[in-house]
């Protein structure tokens, strides 16, 4: 089986094709996270959820940037996700989390320290997938294998 993931064509590519590629992957993203919840349990479900937590940074920040390289948008998720984790010291995504749903999805509410090798996971599996070197069978084509 042959496939390609690919968001943006390496050395640039068409920026609409690009934000439109980030925009369908970002459901998909969250799809896969309420998935992996629905199936696992414990650490896998806890750090799995945490690198597509990355994951999904990286899908906005190609969506809002679509001209950025892979490192960057991978760099930018990364910074995203260990600064929401250190925040999480203050005590103010605890408390936001009391008061809204979505504060805790987004923001969580307790430091973990593991959490943070998790997110690098996520940023070092984004990067060769946005990069399109993670690819099973041989595709040199620069759109997604059919």
């Amino acid at each position: 089986m042959a496939f390609r993931i690919r968001i943006r064509a390496r050395g640039g590519g068409d920026p609409t094709r690009t934000r439109r590629a980030a925009v369908v992957a970002a459901p998909a993203i969250v799809g896969a996270g309420l998935g992996l919840r629905a199936v696992a349990a414990g650490d896998v479900a806890k750090y799995g959820g945490d690198a597509l937590y990355t994951l999904l940074i990286m899908a906005l920040v190609i969506a809002v940037a679509p001209r950025v390289t892979p490192l960057k948008a991978a760099g930018v998720a990364l910074a995203v996700s260990w600064g929401v984790e250190f925040l999480q010291l203050t005590g103010l995504p605890a408390e936001l989390s009391r008061h809204s749903t979505a504060a805790r999805l987004i923001l969580g509410s307790t430091f973990n320290a593991p959490d943070l090798f998790w997110y690098a996971v996520g940023a070092a599996v984004g990067w060769p997938a946005l990069s399109g070197r993670m690819v099973p069978g041989r595709n040199p084509g620069p759109d997604v294998a059919k």
